[in-house]
This record gives structure tokens, sequence and C-alpha cells, in this order.
């Protein structure tokens, strides 16, 4: 086999490398927020809202990186779980803001434990999961995370 053959193996493809450690990401987030009633999709969801709240349907979205047909179903869920309000805005009728409720807003609290968890269940330390992260950048389309520490 020649070096050009290798990169086409499986193994060695990082699309292959990146879906894998995704599916595997998820795994490990499921038994930890569990006992949150959330999946990890709602967890991204309650992380933005916990960084701002209320915010327009469409801004949540695009930090969340995925269309407001998807994020949408994943606010109504949170919603009917009491974690959140979807509301017209008072300022543009157009514009359906989603806020924390109290009950949203006090998961907060219960959740300040899941990032320790993730790191001890894959043995890493805050530095290495911040360079982990910071080194995928150029494929999840963000510019350098560099000095922010947060899983």
């Amino acid at each position: 086999m020649t070096d050009s053959d290798d990169l086409l193996k499986l193994e060695n493809q990082l699309c292959f490398a990146l879906v894998t450690a995704a599916r595997n990401v998820v795994a490990i987030y499921r038994p930890i927020l569990e006992p949150l009633g959330l999946t990890h999709p709602q967890y991204l969801v309650m992380l933005a809202l916990w960084e701002r709240s209320p915010r327009a349907l469409n801004d949540l979205a695009a930090d969340l990186a995925m269309e407001p047909a998807t994020a949408s179903p994943l606010v109504k869920r949170l919603e009917k779980e009491g974690l959140i309000a979807r509301e017209r805005s008072s300022v543009d009728e157009r514009r359906l803001d989603i806020r924390l409720t109290q009950a949203g807003l006090e998961l907060r609290q219960r959740a300040l434990d899941v990032p320790r968890q993730v790191m001890a269940a894959v043995h890493m330390d805050i530095a290495q999961v911040t360079s982990l992260r910071d080194g995928l950048s150029p494929f999840a389309g963000r510019t350098s995370m560099e000095g922010v520490s947060t899983l």
C-alpha cells in the first residue's frame, strides 16, 4: 500500500473521527443530563438561555448553529416542561421571544456540576478540554475561543 492509499483508510479520516467523537460525546452527556430531565440538544438550548434571556427564537437558533425550524420543537418541549416560556415581542409582534421561567432559572443551579462530571467521565481537565475545543474551532465555523474556559 502506498502513502496515498493510507489517506483513504477509514481510520485516517478526520470526518470519521469527528462523527464518532460527536456520537460518543452525546452518549457521555446522556446519563449526566438524565437526572435534570434534559436531552443533549435541550441542554444546549438551556445553556444559551442561561447566558441571555429573553431572546428571539432566530437569535437563539443562530447561536446554536441550527435552523429556527430545528430549534422550535426543542423550545416547545422545554416550554411543555415548564422551563421556558414563548411570547410575542412587545417591540415586534412578528418576533417570538424565549425566556426562562423560574423553574428554568432554578435548573441552572442543578446543572452547575455537569461540566465537572463530563471531564471526569473523559479523564480530562479543563485545560485539556479547552485545548480540544479550541482545536475544533475551524471545523465548527467559529473563530478561536482562546482564553474561554468553559465546557
